[in-house]
């Protein structure tokens, strides 16, 4: 196994030559749409840094009548909420180059994550930013899905989790829906 300092520069390499071209949007899989469930809050996120697009995913969600919310980081330390929101509402500057819903937001508890992340497996292990955000919101939300959003290029064939990596359910990308 390569560390994961080298792993993360090398997958987010590969990322910013992907987006760099023309690509497709992430797939909505059927078997995407089937965990749908009206009133489901559906947590996802505003895309940086060449980060996969998940607006598919997101109107998916809607027309299934979910709701949705995004991530709200306060800091480093500080664990992630998820907060409700409508595209088109008003978003502001956070840590890390974050676009997020105001601080005076009401978090919510998400039925299911669509996370962003730096590389994956197709054992559905996840190599995130390095701060632990995300496994701490999974430890945090355990009955909630775990859908990782990728583009397929971001595949790191056989990652090694640490004992705080918290796996994937699955993994939408441009071009296919993976699960174990």
């Amino acid at each position: 196994m390569r560390d994961k300092t080298t792993l993360r520069a090398t997958a987010r390499a590969a990322r910013t030559a992907f987006v760099a071209t023309a690509h497709p949007p992430i797939r909505v899989d059927a078997r995407f749409v089937a965990l749908l469930t009206p009133g489901m809050i559906v947590a996802s996120y505003i895309p940086i840094g060449g980060e996969a697009d998940p607006t598919p995913l997101e109107q998916a969600a809607l027309a299934a009548g979910c709701k949705l919310a995004l991530p709200h980081v306060i800091d480093r330390a500080t664990p992630l909420s998820f907060v409700r929101w409508m595209p088109g509402s008003t978003l502001q500057n956070g840590p890390f180059g974050l676009r997020q819903p105001a601080n005076d937001s009401v978090p919510v508890a998400p039925d299911l994550v669509l996370t962003p992340l730096v590389g994956f497996d197709r054992a559905l292990n996840r190599l995130g930013q390095g701060a632990g955000h995300y496994d701490r919101a999974f430890s945090a939300f355990p009955q909630a899905l775990r859908i990782g959003v990728a583009w397929s290029v971001q595949l790191i064939e056989g990652l090694t989790a640490d004992p705080w990596d918290v796996p994937l359910h699955a993994v939408a990308t441009e071009m296919e829906w993976i699960t174990a």
